[in-house]
């Protein structure tokens, strides 16, 4: 590293209850009324079983079907009651969530509508502790926490796995696109036990309204309902019919780009109903340097090669709102086409061709009775099959086609019981159980060389798995609350794979270099606790700390891959004989999410035993051979991969902050700032590969009922803590970001429209050359250059 001072977190104990006290005072007086905070909380989707968890971030006003309390007489209402009218939050109000037992990022509605990206890992790239793979900007970028990716961050839509093959490689798509999306929040920690082992990272949680969990409401007069206050009575029975409309459209200047969507929400009676539609579509994208590193040689013109992409989707869903619960169920359409930058992507002309089915549902169900609250279920059933095109000969454009394929078929089903509260006379005990099981077949076949023993990468295998857990919530008082949790799950996997790869090969010259195809068939039981302790302080000040101990059972790539992975650019060599990887965390935090300073600070150490990583080795291979740096066929066309395990330590911490400063024309002004790093090596002092650096920033922001005008800039130091092999040094950054929105409503009398959102957001401003050390290609890609994004959202 260029920054060579040990790295230590201060979060100033003292003094930050000091500043808390003085911007409760101090500020509050000074703000004008029409200028404050507008903060009404309204719940999004909890983590855990147990809270509902509430944080300060806007929502659509929901009805539901009301459930009498126990004793009650059942009838339903004649009339529908309308739903509480509640001030319109301001945009741009930083959202903390302060009781949950490890750290949560949500990023709402209206800043996903901001931000207009593809994918799920460009969303997130600035978020403190977060970035993405961009392995293909704009196209293909899977989201990193905390310095773990693909195969320990789990990513999930409404409750149930995404699916997709992103976690088989980044060069793969994540099939939720944040067009068709309300909501994306990041789970850590202790909650994300109910989605699986796999999820030692955390959980990416996408939400939208494709299976409709309420009735939708239409507005009577234009400037009503906006949030939904916290316990507000649920409105018997919807209108006797109901439509909203929304749009959601977008140009761009870097890329050429256009998006646009249309939601449609419709409901009467007890039913409610959903369909959306999105397309996108964009050339390759300006890049304000040369993009090759280490080969000067290659025709730019301005763009990054071969990055151009074009996505289009579709979804239809609906819900029966019954007394005391729903239940539905939704179909899913995603279909994209994108190409593979770098060398070896432009070279070959690589391109991928995706389409993915999903079936999802899901139900929730209270009912009178004593001991229990609630019943939840989720389901999925996704069929995904994505092919690799590409030029076999780069000298030969009619070589080109289908390299290799991938296909996953994967089913999936949880259900939830969540006991009622009792008294156990030292607290409050609240307690929910879960089971968990899913079946998975992956297939990864190619038409080149279909006899040899490495055809295929991973192709094919399969695993089942199923699960229980258990959270019990302690409420000791109202200010003091504890939880345990624990999982235990079964996996098996069976695949074929060679009795051995040696390292260095070669099929021309020794057919038998490789040992026999062998069936394998490996079982894991993995085993999972958490216990947390939350504790509000003083001048809204939240404290928390969290212990775990995590396992993991591998995942099929890891185990039985044999072969060019053509899009990354590697050889991939599972190992079938990788064991169980062990993760002991402790986190640390605290948290104020009212007032006019809003802050989090986080501090985590991870030891993982037997962590299991890829590892580049230096030599390089083609279909049937791997050579060292020694041979003088050295170097070929992939960089050899092999799956290996080790002990490592994660270490680090996050923070962010924002604070509205004071009244300024009508509206009020601010700053906010942001920190985050993790250190990683292994037992010998080595570095783990691919670490986000050091990043730091900071930015000034004004805001009133309907502006949020904000300028940001982010650093991001070189990072220079590389592995020792196959991982280069990757320069810092200052990414430079500006926007304005306007929101208002509308009088539908005009054109039918009862709500606007308009506005401008630019990105790389300084247009400077950005590399994101965790990408695989990372010296042969650059981030795009500078660019301007218009956006318009209509509410009809």
């Amino acid at each position: 590293m260029t920054f060579k001072k040990k790295r230590a977190f201060h979060f100033g104990g003292a003094s930050w209850l000091l500043l808390c006290a003085m911007a409760d005072g101090a500020l509050a007086q000074d703000a004008a009324p029409s200028s404050s905070t507008q903060l009404p909380e309204i719940t999004v989707t909890a983590p855990s079983p147990i809270v509902r968890r509430r944080a300060v971030v806007p929502s659509r006003t929901p009805v539901r079907v009301a459930r009498t309390a126990p004793g009650q007489n059942r009838q339903r209402a004649a009339e529908p009651q309308a739903a509480p009218v509640a001030a319109a939050p301001q945009q741009g109000v930083l959202p903390i969530v302060t009781d949950q037992f490890a750290t949560v990022t949500v990023v709402p509605n209206e800043e996903i509508r901001r931000q207009g990206t593809a994918q799920l890992g460009d969303l997130l790239f600035s978020k403190p502790g977060i970035t993405g793979s961009t392995f293909a900007p704009g196209a293909a970028s899977r989201p990193i926490i905390r310095g773990l990716d693909v195969n320990r961050v789990g990513i999930v839509e409404n409750g149930t796995n995404a699916g997709g093959a992103s976690d088989l490689g980044e060069d793969h798509f994540v099939p939720v696109d944040p067009l068709a999306t309300n909501q994306v929040e990041v789970i850590r920690g202790p909650a994300a036990m109910r989605y699986g082992s796999t999820s030692i990272g955390g959980v990416v949680s996408a939400t939208n309204n494709r299976i409709p969990d309420a009735l939708p409401t239409c507005a009577a007069a234009p400037f009503q309902t906006y949030g939904l206050p916290a316990k507000a009575p649920l409105a018997s029975v919807g209108p006797p019919s109901c439509v909203t409309v929304e749009t959601r459209t977008a140009v761009s200047s870097v890329d050429r780009g256009v998006d646009g969507g249309i939601l449609i929400d419709a409901g009467g009676g007890n039913f409610a109903v959903h369909a959306d539609a999105y397309g996108r579509k964009a050339s390759d994208y300006s890049i304000p340097g040369y993009p090759y590193l280490f080969d000067q040689t290659r025709p730019v013109n301005g763009r990054q090669p071969n990055s151009a992409m074009q996505a289009a989707g579709a979804s239809i869903g609906g819900s029966y709102i019954f007394d005391g619960g729903f239940i539905g169920a939704a179909i899913t359409q995603n279909d994209t086409l994108y190409r593979i930058p770098g060398i070896d992507g432009a070279d070959h002309q690589t391109r991928i061709d995706a389409r993915q089915t999903k079936f999802t549902a899901k139900g929730e169900y209270r009912p009178d009775a004593a001991a229990i609250d609630a019943v939840r279920f989720w389901a999925g059933a996704t069929n995904y099959k994505h092919d690799e095109i590409g030029l076999a000969d780069p000298a030969d454009l009619s070589s080109l086609g289908v390299r290799q394929s991938f296909t996953n078929k994967e089913q999936e089903g949880r259900v939830e019981v969540q006991m009622a509260p009792f008294n156990a006379r030292f607290a409050a005990v609240t307690t929910a159980f879960g089971l968990q099981a899913g079946h998975q077949e992956l297939t990864a076949p190619s038409p080149d060389d279909p006899t040899s023993p490495l055809n295929g990468l991973f192709d094919p295998n399969k695993n089942n798995r199923v699960a229980g857990y258990v959270f019990n919530e302690f409420k000791f008082s109202d200010s003091t609350k504890a939880q345990i949790a624990g999982r235990i799950e079964h996996v098996s996997l069976s695949g074929t794979t060679p009795a051995f790869i040696p390292e260095l090969f070669d099929l021309n010259v020794d057919p038998a270099a490789i040992g026999p195809a062998t069936p394998r068939n490996l079982n894991f039981t993995p085993k999972s606790v958490s216990v947390g302790l939350l504790q509000d302080l003083p001048w809204g000040l939240v404290a928390s700390i969290t212990a775990q101990y995590v396992e993991r059972a591998p995942k099929p790539a890891e185990l039985f891959s044999r072969g060019a992975h053509d899009a990354t650019a590697t050889f991939d060599i599972g190992n079938p004989n990788l064991g169980i990887e062990t993760a002991k965390s402790i986190e640390i935090g605290l948290r104020r999410a009212t007032g006019p300073l809003r802050f989090e600070a986080t501090a985590y150490y991870t030891k993982f035993n037997g962590f299991i990583y890829r590892r580049l080795t230096g030599n390089t291979c083609e279909d049937v051979a791997c050579v060292g740096p020694a041979d003088p066929a050295f170097p070929l066309e992939l960089n050899q991969a092999i799956y290996s395990q080790r002990d490592a330590t994660f270490r680090g911490g996050e923070f962010q902050s924002q604070l509205d400063v004071g009244p300024l024309y009508g509206g009020i002004w601010g700053v906010e700032n942001q920190f985050d790093v993790v250190r990683a090596t292994f037992n010998d002092g080595t570095n783990v590969p691919r670490i986000p650096p050091v990043r730091v920033g900071g930015g000034l922001f004004w805001r009133d009922a309907n502006w949020l005008t904000r300028i940001n800039l982010l650093h991001a130091f070189a990072q220079n803590d590389t592995a020792p092999i196959g991982e280069t040094p990757t320069a810092g950054y200052n990414l430079l970001k500006a926007e304005v929105s306007y929101k208002t409503k509308l009088d539908p009398s005009w054109f039918g429209a009862r709500e606007m959102m308009v506005g401008l957001v630019g990105n790389n401003l300084l247009n400077e050359n950005i590399r994101n050390s965790t990408s695989f290609n990372k010296d042969q890609v650059l981030l795009p250059g500078i660019g301007v994004r218009a956006f318009a959202n209509l509410k009809f």
